[in-house]
């Protein structure tokens, strides 16, 4: 196995964030994806639309809250024509409310989706852009299952992004409506303690500051842990989730070598360090429940418990009193939402430090510079390949280099229609120097200068075969629908896959339906179709049943104007075209080099 060491790699992945990301640098970077997503403009439409909607919500609210105190003091004084013509008004007030509830949901539901969308839509874009994803595979465990934040973290930081942000601008206008109301509600009100009298302007207000600081501070303290264990989980789900993915991926070649058992042990192991967070987890959610459910019950009585020396002392009504407390349960509601949502802040820094690290480290990539030098990708004039004095770099450790190896002739140039053969010492990892001619590995040094203009297919020895219909198969990448069902069913012929000639429209998981040999005639027949004028291969001919190998040398033999470049051993290949030859040597690195 290749690898490219980095400090980032001792460290395990649920660590790295913190590490590598300020919180102000995480919001950045979710700006940075927001501004340039293409969905930006509609989502800054609905957000217009849910603002004037809470702003008459908080309206509506206020004039339930007056609404108070006639009603009371009808009841209170069995005035029951004032009682009646309340219940009208209150009728009229809720019906508004509740028109305005529905409208504001499906705005909510609409701009999550978008958000959504954006933001998932730009991580993706992020990741398949430039050769990041493999690059990061390479140099990073960010890369090892990606799939986590391109997802779930994804669906999370939108989701509780679009509640959050909603909750908040509606506690802040509702804080600001109703602390006015409760303010003049307790303006008046003078305490009595013996023969001294005293007043505390707005004392409502105050004890509606003081109750829900006292909550919050609380919640700080005994929450603070949320953050990096909700972040924790995250890391030892995507864990669990890639075991389970690549056992699924390898099935028969785990039931070929009996290996269930050593596979349910290893995903057991993985799954004990998923249970390990979310006991931590628990236990923290558990001790905040404390704080959040005992400063909610307590809600129930303090209003009117702040507000009852007014009522006894005299000039408050029944009325008035349960105006006041309502008012007060609104400003202590709004003033207490980080308390009601530290749980879900938590989670969403947890999302938001996932995603953004991420994103980050896919930016990146094409900044680093690597001391320990960087292979140049050019591009030059058509009709040939330069390559000068190109030496590959098989392990990097911090700015060293310690393992590499080269190509023997320095400066070499290839033409057209050339069919060559890369060969060399005993050990030399030949895969390097398929993916650094491709773009994946830029480690080393010399440069590399590829015909402008003109496709290059690169031709691995395990190639990729998407799930879909076999005719989507054999045109990978491009549209199926460039190539007519005549010429489909001749290329597959062609390499000797007559028996899948009438199956095009059949859906399968091909890399499981068909063996090494087929699946490289696969590779055959899509070359054929697309016609190329230059293919590096990688060994793609080891392994092969003679037979095989002999129809797929004989179809290279017959593309006279296809320049090819094969990397490898293969003595059919040899025979078949009659190659020039370039040697691979190592240098002088104490090192060994890896080799797959």
């Amino acid at each position: 196995m290749v690898t490219f060491h980095t400090e980032q790699q001792t460290a395990a992945e649920g660590t790295l964030p913190a590490a590598e990301l300020s919180f102000n640098r995480q919001l950045s970077i979710a700006l940075d994806s927001f501004w340039q997503s293409a969905v930006r403009n509609r989502i800054l439409a609905f957000a217009t639309a849910l603002l004037g909607i809470i702003l008459l919500t908080a309206y509506g609210t206020v004039l339930l809250n007056q609404w108070n105190a006639p009603f009371y003091n009808a009841l209170e004084r069995r005035d029951l024509s004032a009682f009646l013509n309340e219940l009208r008004n209150f009728a009229i007030i809720a019906g508004f409310l509740l028109l305005l509830n529905v409208i504001q949901t499906w705005l909510n539901q609409m701009t999550a989706l978008y958000m959504r969308e954006g933001l998932s839509r730009d991580v993706v874009d992020q990741w398949l852009k430039h050769k990041r994803a493999f690059r990061l595979s390479m140099s990073s465990p960010l890369g090892v299952n990606p799939d986590q934040r391109l997802h779930e973290d994804a669906r999370k930081l939108a989701e509780m992004t679009t509640s959050l942000t909603i909750g908040l601008v509606q506690s802040t206008i509702l804080l600001v409506s109703f602390i006015g109301v409760l303010w003049n509600l307790s303006s008046n009100f003078t305490f009595h303690v013996g023969t001294y009298s005293f007043a505390i302007p707005g004392y409502m207000v105050w004890g509606a500051i003081l109750y829900a600081l006292a909550a919050s501070l609380l919640s700080q303290l005994v929450g603070r842990r949320l953050s990096r264990l909700n972040a924790d989980r995250y890391a030892r789900e995507a864990d669990l989730r890639f075991s389970l993915m690549r056992a699924n991926e390898n099935l028969e070649a785990i039931a070929l070598a009996r290996g269930e058992e050593t596979e349910r042990r290893h995903i057991h192991q993985t799954l004990d360090t998923v249970i390990g967070s979310i006991r931590h987890l628990a236990m923290a959610l558990t001790n905040l429940t404390w704080v959040t459910a005992g400063f909610g019950w307590l809600a129930i009585i303090v209003p009117i418990l702040i507000a009852s020396p007014a009522y006894f002392a005299g000039p408050m009504s029944f009325g008035g009193l349960m105006m006041a407390a309502a008012a007060f349960t609104q400003v202590y509601s709004a003033l207490r939402w980080y308390v009601d949502n530290f749980g879900a802040i938590a989670d969403w820094r947890a999302a938001l430090m996932r995603v953004t690290v991420f994103r980050a480290a896919l930016m990146d990539l094409d900044q680093q510079v690597q001391t320990a030098g960087r292979i140049t990708m050019a591009s030059g004039k058509p009709g040939q390949i330069d390559l000068q004095a190109l030496e590959i770099c098989v392990r990097v450790n911090g700015d060293a280099c310690e393992s590499a190896f080269r190509l023997k002739e320095r400066d070499i140039t290839i033409k057209s229609g050339e069919k060559i053969m890369v060969n060399g010492d005993q050990g030399v990892n030949r895969k390097l120097l398929f993916n650094a001619l491709a773009g994946l590995w830029p480690f080393g040094e010399g440069k590399v200068t590829l015909p402008a203009n003109e496709e290059i297919l690169f031709v691995p020895q395990v190639g990729y075969l998407p799930e879909g219909r076999l005719r989507s198969l054999l045109a990978y990448p491009a549209p199926s629908a460039s190539f007519s069902d005549t010429e489909l069913r001749a290329v597959l012929a062609r390499v000797g896959l007559n028996e899948l000639v009438d199956r095009l429209d059949d859906r399968a998981r091909w890399d499981r339906a068909l063996d090494k040999d087929e699946q490289m005639a696969l590779a055959f027949a899509n070359i054929l179709l697309r016609k190329p004028r230059w293919v590096v291969f990688y060994d793609v001919l080891e392994g092969l049943e003679p037979a095989t190998e002999e129809r797929l040398c004989r179809i290279l033999g017959e593309l006279g104007d296809t320049t090819l470049l094969y990397i490898g051993r293969s003595a059919a290949y040899l025979q078949a075209t009659n190659p020039r030859l370039l040697h691979l040597e190592r240098t002088g690195h104490a090192a060994e080099a890896l080799v797959d």
